[in-house]
């Protein structure tokens, strides 16, 4: 191993907090940071993970841990996530957010400001809560979006989550504003389903981003860009 590699503080293990832009997956993040890691220190091989998937219609903090740092990746990952959002009402999707088309649409007129943050109620604390089937969770060896996009169904467990907070920020319908905090596990797509039917009408999830997990907030990442020009600088130091 070459003097750099020795030196190197990627190798050695870093926790980096990256706010991941619209449109990337989590897994493009990871590819591009190691790329970059491996490009400027001239090393061939580093570990690069990520502590927690955000899909690729949402923004917000990725926990990103290289080198030594990987083998703690389950320990980011248990932590509490904190997310904010919009939910549109009086329609649904089949995947609960833009990537698909609305399927079923509903009138508004019956719903109440005061209806809506009521309802808040009945999504906290412990809930049973179905994974969309538009998700990565695997079944007999294959992705669950992977058989919905094959026009395929299949039956989805519900799973225990915590809601420890369900805020609703602003109301102007059809749209939904909202803070959520909640447990690992936790899909927001599937509440802003859920959170729709629970009112007699229908909801879908058009913005999303996780603004916390643990005691780490993105306010403090840095975007791609911003860790680009933090690797070449460092790079040239060892």
């Amino acid at each position: 191993m070459n003097q750099s590699s020795l030196e190197n503080p990627y190798l050695k293990g870093q926790v980096l907090l990256i706010d991941k832009p619209l449109e990337w997956s989590s897994f493009q993040v990871v590819n591009k940071l190691r790329w970059l890691i491996r490009k400027e220190y001239k090393i061939k091989k580093i570990k690069v993970g990520h502590a927690g998937t955000l899909d690729p219609l949402a923004s917000g903090l990725l926990i990103i841990c290289t080198g030594k740092e990987t083998k703690n990746i389950t320990t980011y990952q248990a932590q509490e996530k904190e997310y904010t959002g919009t939910i549109t009402l009086g329609a649904t999707t089949p995947s609960y957010d833009l990537e698909t088309e609305v399927d079923r649409t509903f009138p508004l007129d019956d719903l109440t400001e005061d209806l809506i943050r009521k309802t808040t109620t009945q999504f906290t604390g412990e809930i049973q809560q179905k994974p969309p089937i538009f998700s990565a969770i695997k079944k007999d060896g294959k992705r669950l979006y992977e058989l919905a996009r094959a026009g395929e169904t299949t039956e989805i467990k519900s799973r225990t989550v915590t809601i420890h907070d369900f805020e609703i920020t602003r109301i102007e319908l059809p749209e939904v504003d909202f803070k959520i905090s909640c447990s690992k596990g936790t899909y927001i797509r599937s509440i802003a389903h859920d959170f729709g039917a629970a009112l007699n009408n229908g909801g879908h999830l058009t913005a999303l981003r996780r603004t916390a997990i643990g005691n780490y907030r993105v306010e403090n990442a840095m975007s791609i860009k911003s860790f680009e020009e933090l690797v070449k600088s460092d790079s040239k130091k060892v």
